[in-house]
């Protein structure tokens, strides 16, 4: 089931209505974790077993490593976690990307072997609920946080549908906690809620989706497009996946808190960035954090000295582009943040730059810019040929005006982006995110914000646009 449907939008008004209609929490926690699976199986309820299975194993296993004493054990058990959750997530994910890597490799020497390539189907939020699940026996192994007992609360924590398939990855020692807590309406939730609601619908069907049907034309055939159209397709890629990837994020947010809970931010403007350390502070946080905490730090973080913190940087941005989906050009786009994070690293620790920090202003943020859009040409782009044909067109400098047959769509994409940009300055210049705003709203306020809101998505409506997130 998508956010941006009407399906979704009739099955959340019933779950609210119900929910709050229910007292005690751990029945309004049964409601949320059967609405969950109903959400998730509208896709497809063949892979509800997955989410079970997961959940089972883990459920199980962190209660195993609580009980034991012996650390042999511990990691026995821990082992037990990341190959089932990580054996599942690679067979689905990567199994025909690495069946047809060895082809291409062993073919090289002569050797062609029968199609090893199976017909399988990647489900909806697997890499999102397998990180999420992960972090719990993780965390308990840390002795971070202690298991739940309560088979419903934790099946509930893993399958929440607001953030079940694209995020954000909540930790079990933010969300458990409010699971198993009773909870009750609140005022200022209600308003924050309807607020990120209304702009993240905002930011996915008015702007990421117009921009989409640009970038769609360019880099659906990118041989045919001169330099200037590429570029202007690049730049609005940059921001449909922004607004795409965060305006579900809001929706995800802000369906959350109607329902007294409270996610962790997603997305801070990241293209107000002055380094691509900042950027990554403030794009796909809880994914970024998530990288952070349970693959650069156990890999060694900064400790061992640089080249070993570099690798560490290289490694965990290879593997970090590699979970975006089972292709080369994934891997690519996450090596070139890698390296630029890691020239970052070494510009950091010389002992003027603090001073070099301050006189960078503008520049700061243009190169980051810069760079960030380098590496969405590899992202966006449907092959490693088609990437280096979008680059060698783009410094050919064949440059012209950008036209893909219907300038409508052109002038379109301008305004809504401008429109977009407008709104998130006014907010990295007031310094104020969006729950402080719905926050300061009163009720006519929100009448008119949600009302505007939903005249605009009536008139840009498409139901064929999912969220670009669903397809990692």
């Amino acid at each position: 089931m998508l956010f941006n449907s009407i399906e979704f939008i009739i099955f959340y008004l019933l779950v609210f209505v119900i929910y709050w209609s229910i007292v005690d929490h751990k029945k309004q926690n049964l409601l949320l974790l059967i609405s969950s699976y109903v959400f998730y199986g509208w896709w497809n309820w063949k892979f509800l077993s997955l989410i079970i299975v997961s959940s089972i194993i883990d459920f199980s296993v962190g209660r195993m490593i609580f009980k034991t004493n012996s650390d042999k054990k511990k990691r026995g058990w821990l082992l037990v976690s990341l190959c089932s959750n990580l054996g599942l997530l690679g067979f689905f994910k990567y199994y025909n990307f690495f069946a047809e890597s060895f082809y291409d490799l062993v073919s090289i020497f002569g050797w062609r072997p029968n199609d090893m390539t199976l017909n399988i189907i990647l489900p909806v939020g697997i890499s999102f609920y397998t990180f999420q699940t992960l972090s719990y026996t993780i965390d308990i192994y840390k002795n971070k946080i202690k298991p739940t007992n309560n088979v419903v609360s934790f099946f509930t924590y893993i399958a929440f549908f607001p953030q079940l398939v694209a995020g954000p990855i909540e930790r079990a020692s933010s969300l458990l906690p409010q699971i198993e807590g009773k909870r009750s309406f609140s005022k200022d939730f209600f308003k924050e809620g309807i607020v990120q609601i209304s702009v993240g619908f905002f930011r996915k069907i008015v702007i990421a989706d117009s921009l989409g049907e640009y970038v769609d034309a360019v880099y659906g055939n990118i041989d045919i497009h001169n330099g200037t159209t590429i570029i202007l397709a690049t730049i609005f890629y940059a921001f449909q996946i922004y607004y795409d990837f965060s305006g579900y994020s809001d929706i995800a947010i802000g369906t959350a808190k109607l329902l007294g809970f409270q996610f962790n931010r997603n997305f801070n403007l990241p293209y107000f960035s002055r380094s691509l350390t900042e950027f990554w502070r403030r794009w796909h946080i809880s994914l970024s954090s998530w990288l952070r905490d349970y693959l650069y730090i156990p890999l060694g973080g900064n400790r061992g000295g640089r080249i070993f913190t570099y690798r560490n940087l290289m490694l965990t941005m290879l593997l970090g582009g590699l979970w975006h989906g089972s292709s080369w050009n994934f891997v690519i786009w996450g090596g070139l943040h890698g390296l630029v994070l890691s020239i970052e690293k070494i510009i950091m620790t010389r002992d003027n730059y603090s001073n070099i920090k301050n006189k960078i202003g503008f520049l700061g943020h243009f190169t980051t810019l810069l760079i960030v859009l380098f590496a969405w040409i590899f992202f966006r782009s449907q092959s490693f040929d088609s990437a280096l044909n979008a680059i060698r067109t783009i410094f050919s400098f064949s440059y012209g005006f950008p036209f893909i047959g219907d300038i409508n769509v052109m002038v379109n994409s301008i305004f809504v982006l401008f429109i977009g940009i407008a709104f998130d300055f006014i907010l990295y210049k007031r310094q104020i995110n969006l729950e402080e705003l719905g926050r300061n709203f009163n009720l006519s306020k929100i009448t008119i914000f949600s009302s505007v809101t939903v005249i605009l998505l009536i008139l840009f409506y498409s139901s064929t646009n999912n969220f670009i997130y669903f397809q990692f």
